[in-house]
């Protein structure tokens, strides 16, 4: 499946829902529920790897692992491949490609410094790996500022630098941008606005707007990121748990 398909598949207000999968039985679990695309959630595939998530996996077990997967499915895969392990954007570009994959995540956050990087610095990097991949890649740029902004008030305080971030990465060649985490409707309606036409990828979350709310407030992607994993490990630890007090679980 070719980048163009999952390019077409952003449209503001309908938009495409990416329950992010972990393994290639996952994926696969994806495609036959009938979702036309399947991306990976970094903390996800890192966890089922013996590894943290943050780029603390090896970038040769990640890209493996997107390998399997690909191969495990016949619609098109994107790869949350965090902010690159450090490769330079040309080998990010092949390896990613290499894969089977056809999009892809990219976060502004330096993880040697446990900061975003320099906007500019982000919008050349993305730049370099638009010019190697060319449009086999479809581009999701991750805007990390949000994490942690905490109350509505601290999201109103970063959405200027959260905006100017987002058009630099577009402008540098980013198909979509991602304000990760935004939880409040009327700063996630601002900054769809503020890139219209643009597609927005938003973060489901647990009390935050559901995926009728999400559409509403303009997005053309709406990621689960680690939500499913989650889900499935609070039911085995449950499931283990009776089963250690003597209970059959089913």
């Amino acid at each position: 499946m070719t980048a163009g398909r999952l390019r077409e598949l952003h449209v503001p207000g309908s938009p495409l829902v990416l329950p992010n999968v972990w393994d290639a039985d996952s994926a696969r679990l994806v495609e036959e529920a009938g979702f036309p695309v399947v991306a990976t959630s970094s903390v996800a595939v890192a966890r089922t790897l013996g590894y943290r998530d943050g780029e603390q996996a090896p970038a040769a077990e990640m890209l493996a692992a997107a390998t399997r997967i690909a191969r495990a499915v016949s619609v098109p895969v994107t790869v949350d491949a965090e902010a690159g392990y450090g490769l330079a954007p040309s080998e990010l570009a092949e390896r990613l490609l290499a894969t089977g994959a056809v999009g892809c995540n990219l976060e502004d956050t330096d993880h040697a410094r446990g900061q975003p990087r320099d906007a500019a610095e982000q919008a050349d990097r993305l730049a370099a790996v638009r010019e190697a991949a060319g449009e086999d890649l479809v581009l999701n740029a991750r805007v990390d500022v949000f994490l942690g902004a905490g109350e509505d008030a601290d999201e109103q305080a970063v959405l200027p630098d959260a905006l100017d971030r987002a058009r630099r990465y577009l402008a540098a060649g980013a198909d979509c941008v991602y304000p990760i985490h935004v939880r409040a409707p009327d700063v996630l309606r601002a900054f769809t606005e503020g890139v219209r036409p643009a597609a927005v990828n938003a973060t489901y979350l647990p009390g935050g707007p559901d995926l009728t709310g999400l559409a509403g407030l303009g997005v053309a992607r709406i990621s689960l990121g680690g939500g499913l994993w989650k889900a499935t490990r609070t039911w085995l630890h449950g499931t283990l748990t009776a089963l250690a007090d003597g209970k059959l679980p089913y």
